[in-house]
């Protein structure tokens, strides 16, 4: 069984100006749900907002109008900031104007798969398969499933809940301890 790719689609919603692109950078982080705006990994896994990057998605090397233009910024990971560098390929999809749920899913460990042949060449160039970001999706999703057991009111074993509730706390701490090394 697959998944969809993204539950919140990211949304620019800044209508202000900067000289400098990186004052953006808080902004964007909001836009984009503190998620990659490629992989849909978030933030915190990474180190949180200060280990994002700003990919331009027209590159500033070859559309110099466009370093401040807030609508061709993309908040995302170094790793596919890196990967992407200069790479002005129409095959790119920006994640605010597509919906990605069209293009690419999750297959049932969490990788990242292409939906079109299009997108293949954006999950090849930019490593959207790597193991990382299925660890990741799946940490996300471990992450709403304990948001969801802490709000479970009336367990019918409220020694088990604790336990079992106890036991994922644990888990999860331990889990975002190794965050730096993913």
């Amino acid at each position: 069984m697959n998944h969809p790719f993204r539950i919140k689609m990211p949304v620019r919603t800044f209508k202000g100006y900067y000289s400098d692109y990186h004052r953006y950078k808080n902004k964007l982080a909001e836009d984009f749900n503190h998620k990659c705006g490629y992989t849909d990994c978030s933030d915190h896994w990474f180190g949180g907002a200060r280990t994002f990057q700003i990919d331009h998605f027209l590159p500033a090397s070859k559309y110099p109008e466009k370093e401040c233009d807030y609508s061709n910024l993309v908040y995302c990971c170094s790793y596919v900031n890196r990967a992407k560098w200069d790479d002005d390929n129409p095959l790119y999809l920006d994640p605010c104007d597509n919906d990605y749920n069209d293009h690419f899913e999750r297959d049932e460990n969490g990788f990242i798969c292409a939906k079109t042949a299009n997108v293949s060449y954006m999950v090849d160039k930019l490593h959207l398969s790597l193991a990382r970001y299925a660890i990741m999706w799946n940490l996300d999703r471990l992450e709403d499933r304990i948001d969801k057991l802490q709000k479970i009111e009336e367990p019918k074993d409220i020694e088990l809940h604790h336990l079992l509730q106890d036991l994922l706390l644990a888990y999860f701490s331990y889990v975002r301890s190794l965050r730096l090394y993913l």
